[in-house]
C-alpha cells in the first residue's frame, strides 16, 4: 500500500475514535455527522490515491463514490449520503456545524452515520490490503 493511502487511511480513522468519544453526548450529534462525513471521504481520497487517481478538492461523498466505483466496491446508502452531503461543511458561525438542512441530527442518525463510516472505512481498508 503506498504511503499516502495509509495517511489518508490513518486520518479517516482518527475522525472514527473522535466519533467514538462524543457519541453519547446528544449535544455533539452535529460533531459525530461531521466527523462521519470526514471519514468517509478520506477512505474513499485513500482508494483513489491507491489507485493513483486525482484526488479532487471536493466534499461531495456521491462524487467520490463514482469517481472510485471501478476500482473498489462501496455499499452505497443513498440517504445517508444524501443526508452526510447536505452538511453545512463551510460553517463558520457559532450552531451552524454538522448541521442537517432540518437541523442537528438525531441520536439515531448519528449512530447510523458512526456505523456506516465505519463500515465504508473497513470494507475500503480490506480491499486496499488485499489489492495486489
Amino acid at each position: 500500500m503506498r504511503e499516502i493511502t495509509q495517511k489518508w487511511l490513518e486520518a479517516a480513522y482518527l475522525d472514527i475514535e473522535n466519533i467514538s468519544l462524543i457519541i453519547q453526548n446528544d449535544r455533539l450529534t452535529g460533531h459525530v455527522a461531521f466527523h462521519a462525513q470526514q471519514a468517509i471521504e478520506k477512505s474513499i481520497k485513500a482508494a483513489l490515491e491507491e489507485f493513483e487517481i486525482r484526488v479532487p478538492k471536493i466534499h461531495s461523498i456521491s462524487k467520490l463514490v463514482y469517481l472510485v466505483g471501478a476500482n473498489v466496491k462501496i455499499e452505497v446508502n443513498e440517504d445517508i449520503i444524501i443526508a452526510l452531503d447536505s452538511l453545512y461543511l463551510e460553517s463558520r458561525y457559532p450552531g451552524e456545524f454538522g448541521l442537517l438542512p432540518e437541523g442537528l441530527p438525531t441520536r439515531k442518525q448519528a449512530e447510523s452515520f458512526l456505523l456506516y463510516a465505519t463500515e465504508i472505512f473497513e470494507s475500503i481498508k480490506s480491499q486496499l490490503e488485499g489489492k495486489k
